[in-house]
C-alpha cells in the first residue's frame, strides 16, 4: 500500500511541478562590452557575471529600446514601447491603463519583491510589490553601493516568499556603475564601499567613440572599478540564491538598462547606447555557455517572455513578443531587427528620435536637429565631456565630434557591423544608399503598427518647417507637464491654513 501511495505521489508531483521562480538582476549604466563574456578588452571586470554566462544562454544581439533609465525600464516591465506605456521621460504615471509585471505576477500567485529602482521600474504604485527590499531585515535602509546588502536583500525576499508559501518574482536592481562612481562621494571622506578590484588609468581601454586623454582615462578607471563593484553585487545576489536551495528551480535573467554614462553612450540611440549583456539561466532548459548570435531581442520582449516562462496569459495589448522559443534553443522568424525611440531626458528637454537597427545597419531619425538646438543629455556633467569641450578648441577632429554631440543631423546611418562606435555617418555615401529604402520602410511600418504619434513627421521628414513645428509643440507640452508636476509637489509640501495657524 505504501508503495502505491509513493507512486501516486511521484506522478502527482511530476504532473504538477513546482512553479519556477523568477530572479531579474539588472545593473545600471553598464555597456555590454564592459563584461568579460561580451568581449571586454579589460580582463577581470566581471568574474561573477562571466561565471553566470558560463552557466547560461547569452544573447549577442540584445538591445534596450533607449539609452536612459526610467523610460527603458518601463518598457521592460510593460511590454509596450514608450509612446504606448505613457512613460516617455522621467515622470511617474499613477493610472497607466496597462498591467505591469508586478500586477501580472501577483495575479499568477507569485510573491513579488523589488530592490532598487522602485520608482523607475513601475508606474507610481509604491505599494504594488509584496515587499520593497530597499529596507533590510533589521529596518535599516540598504545602501545602493553596498555589495553585501544585495545578498541580504535577496535572501530576505526569498525567505518571505517561502513563508508565504509562494514562488517568488524578485527584481534586484544594482545601482553601479551609475554615477557617482567608486571613490566619488558627496562631502568629505572616502567611499567605504570598495570594489574587490580597482583599475588604474593606465590599464583601461578607451571606447572607440571617445578619445585618449589622461583625464578621460581617470574617469574610465573609476567607471570600470564601479563595474567591478556591480559584479561584486551580482556575486552576492547569486550566492544568496544558491544558499536558499532554490537555484535549480529559478530562472535568472540578467541585463543592463543601457550603456555607460559617458558621451555618445547614455541618453542616445547609438549601438553602444542600447546594446545590453542579456543572460538567461534556466536549469534544465538553457545550455551552459550557449550564445545566440543569430537572433535580435529587445527590452520590449521581456514581459511577454517572462509571462510565457511562468505560463501566464498575455495582456490584450503588447508591443513586444516572447522569445521563449530561443531560450529553449529553437529558432524564431522576424528576429533580424529591433526598434528604438528616445523622447526626453530627466530635465524634460524634448528631443525625439526614432531608430531601427539590424545586425548590419543602424538608421536614426532626429527631427529635433535644426543646426541650432542643443541636445540635452545626461553626460554633459562628466569629466570626459568637459575635456572634449576644452580639446575641441584646438583639435578639429574633436570639434566635429562635439558639434555632432550637441547638434546632430536629421538622419544618421551607420554600418554597425564594421563601425559599432558609430563614427562614420553614411547617410550620403553612395555605397550604402541601397540599404536606406528598406530601413526607412521598416521604421515607418513599425511606427504605423505601434500607432507612433511621430509617424506624420517621419513621413514628412524632408519638410523642415513641419519638423520644427512638431518639435516645438512637443517641447511646450513637456515643459507644461514639468510645470504641473512641480506645482503638485509644492502643494503637497505647503502646510494647510489651519496647520499654519497652530
Amino acid at each position: 500500500m505504501k508503495h502505491i501511495l509513493f507512486i501516486l505521489l511521484f506522478f502527482t508531483v511530476s504532473l504538477h511541478p513546482a512553479p519556477v521562480n523568477i530572479l531579474i538582476i539588472t545593473v545600471d549604466d553598464m555597456s555590454a562590452d564592459s563584461v568579460g563574456a561580451f568581449d571586454c578588452k579589460l580582463p577581470g571586470t566581471t568574474p561573477n557575471i562571466d561565471r553566470l554566462a558560463g552557466q547560461s544562454l547569452s544573447f549577442a544581439h540584445a538591445h534596450m529600446t533607449v539609452g536612459n533609465c526610467m523610460p527603458g525600464r518601463n518598457v521592460m516591465f510593460s511590454g509596450l514601447i514608450s509612446h504606448n506605456n505613457k512613460v516617455e521621460g522621467f515622470y511617474q504615471v499613477r493610472n497607466p491603463g496597462w498591467p505591469h509585471l508586478v500586477d501580472l505576477m501577483k495575479e499568477a500567485g507569485y510573491f513579488t519583491g523589488i530592490r532598487g529602482k522602485a520608482s523607475h521600474s513601475t508606474p507610481y504604485q509604491p505599494y504594488a510589490w509584496d515587499i520593497n527590499l530597499d529596507t533590510l531585515p533589521d529596518g535599516a535602509g540598504a545602501h545602493s553601493k553596498d555589495a553585501q546588502s544585495y545578498g541580504i536583500s535577496t535572501a530576505h525576499g526569498i525567505a518571505k516568499a517561502k513563508a508565504a508559501g509562494k514562488p517568488f518574482c524578485l527584481s534586484v536592481n544594482v545601482s553601479d556603475p551609475h554615477k557617482p562612481f567608486w571613490s566619488v562621494v558627496k562631502g568629505d571622506g572616502k567611499d567605504p564601499h570598495v570594489p574587490s578590484r580597482i583599475f588604474t588609468a593606465g590599464e583601461v581601454p578607451i571606447p572607440g567613440f571617445l578619445f585618449d586623454d589622461p583625464k578621460v582615462r581617470e574617469e574610465l578607471a573609476l567607471y570600470y572599478s564601479s563595474v567591478r563593484r556591480a559584479d561584486d553585487c551580482v556575486g552576492e545576489i547569486l550566492k544568496a540564491l544558491d544558499a536558499s536551495g532554490e537555484a535549480s528551480n529559478t530562472v535568472v535573467m540578467f541585463l543592463s538598462d543601457h550603456g555607460m554614462p559617458l558621451p555618445f553612450a547614455k541618453t542616445q540611440l547609438y549601438h553602444h547606447s542600447t546594446h545590453t549583456p542579456w543572460i538567461v539561466r534556466w536549469p534544465g532548459v538553457t545550455r551552459d555557455g550557449a550564445v545566440d548570435g543569430k537572433h535580435m531581442i529587445s527590452a520590449v520582449d521581456m514581459l511577454p517572455t517572462l509571462l510565457d516562462i511562468v505560463g501566464v496569459k498575455h495582456p490584450a495589448r503588447l508591443d513586444g513578443r516572447s522569445f521563449l522559443s530561443l531560450i529553449r534553443g529553437n529558432t524564431q522568424t522576424g528576429r533580424d531587427r529591433i526598434f528604438k525611440e528616445y523622447n526626453e531626458n530627466a530635465g524634460a528637454s524634448r528631443d525625439p528620435m526614432r531608430a531601427v537597427q539590424t545586425k548590419r545597419y543602424l538608421y536614426i531619425f532626429n527631427p529635433w536637429s535644426n543646426g541650432e538646438r542643443v541636445f540635452a543629455t545626461a553626460t554633459t556633467g562628466t569629466v570626459t565631456y568637459r575635456r572634449l569641450v576644452d580639446l575641441a578648441k584646438q583639435d578639429n577632429r574633436l570639434a566635429k565630434r562635439l558639434d555632432l554631440y550637441k547638434h546632430r543631423v536629421p538622419e544618421e546611418l551607420y554600418d554597425v557591423a564594421n563601425d559599432p562606435d558609430c563614427l562614420h555617418n553614411l547617410i550620403d555615401e553612395p555605397g550604402h544608399q541601397a540599404a536606406l529604402p528598406s530601413l526607412r520602410s521598416e521604421l515607418e511600418g513599425w511606427m504605423k503598427r505601434t500607432k507612433d504619434p511621430m509617424l506624420a513627421v517621419f513621413q514628412k521628414r524632408n519638410d523642415v518647417a513641419y519638423r520644427e513645428a512638431y518639435v516645438r509643440k512637443e517641447e511646450e507640452e513637456a515643459l507644461e507637464r514639468r510645470k504641473q508636476r512641480r506645482g503638485k509637489q509644492r502643494s503637497k509640501r505647503a502646510p494647510s491654513k489651519q496647520s499654519a495657524r497652530l
